[in-house]
């Protein structure tokens, strides 16, 4: 397949790599320091499960006059979702689809507004990836896993045909009925591990162990999880304390990339995580008083570093 990876960073340089190692046509779109990296030395992904590096990939900043796609993996931060989406206009032919990769609820809406609905599927990853330096990604652990689906009937086809072109890749990928369920069960997790990490400036171990942040931890969950039942998404009602002894599992040092972004003084995704919660749960006439507190406490680092 041809494939373009819209957001080369961690997710997307990952996955990519793997794409074009399988022999599929791989056009990553990068910028800055990044983009030049790749280009003077090519493309290094450093993984347990194997490591990659592309020499010479096609990689740019402005596909004008590029020949389109037949699949765009969107991985930009939210903040970049609009901006993104018009650079990759050129990308786009009559068939091409979209599946953002990207952390909230509402992309596959915020994308199809500007491109069409029928352009967009649903999907999200699961991976600890950073970017060490520029040009160079590193996998942290052996998760790298990938799910998505058709959110329309006539997307299935495409949906079946890149999973097979991701399986014979070597990547953990699998289609999903319910993309729109899958994704509200991992923003459940993510707004209460982003939300807390960042503010407690500490890992999940410290968050579990401590009885007053294990609390408000799995009350933040609690509040997320009222708003999906509200918006009739089909979230088990025994999420929550599934999700709590999923986190006990996890390694003590885990912590959400909201705060390496934050100790790094980067711009934060709270607006889509604890903010959308308490915008969703007033249009549903629900409060979410933890999660208002965590944006609150994060608001002045919204912006990043001066």
């Amino acid at each position: 397949m041809r494939i373009a990876i819209m957001g080369a960073g961690g997710v997307g340089a990952y996955f990519g790599a793997r794409l074009a190692q399988a022999g599929n046509d791989i056009v990553f779109m990068a910028r800055g320091a990044h983009l030049a990296a790749i280009r003077s030395k090519g493309l290094q992904i450093r993984s347990p499960l194997g490591d990659i590096h592309l020499p010479n990939p096609t990689v740019t900043d402005d596909p004008s006059g590029m020949a389109p796609v037949d699949l765009v993996m969107f991985a930009v931060k939210l903040w970049d979702t609009e901006s993104a989406v018009a650079r990759i206009a050129p990308l786009l032919g009559r068939d091409t689809a979209i599946i953002p990769l990207q952390n909230g609820v509402d992309n596959i809406e915020r994308i199809g507004a500007m491109v069409g609905a029928e352009r967009v599927m649903g999907g999200t990853v699961y991976i600890a990836a950073t970017l060490s330096e520029p040009g160079v990604m590193t996998h942290n652990g052996t998760m790298a896993r990938l799910r998505f689906g058709a959110v329309l009937p006539e997307q299935a086809e495409l949906a079946q045909r890149f999973l097979a072109t991701c399986i014979n890749a070597g990547i953990d990928a699998e289609t999903v009925n319910d993309i729109e369920r899958v994704l509200w069960e991992k923003f459940i997790f993510l707004v209460a591990l982003s939300g807390w990490t960042a503010v407690s400036r500490s890992p999940i171990g410290v968050i579990r162990a401590d009885p007053d942040l294990r609390a408000q931890f799995e009350a933040a969950m609690t509040e997320v999880h009222a708003v999906a039942r509200a918006r009739k998404v089909a979230v088990p009602d025994d999420f929550v304390s599934r999700q709590m002894s999923f986190a006990d599992g996890l390694l003590p040092s885990m912590k959400a990339s909201m705060l390496h972004d934050l100790k790094a003084g980067r711009r934060l995704e709270a607006p889509w995580f604890a903010g959308a919660v308490i915008r969703m749960a007033k249009e549903s006439g629900l409060e979410a008083p933890v999660n208002a507190t965590l944006y609150a406490a994060l608001k002045p680092f919204m912006a990043g570093a001066a």
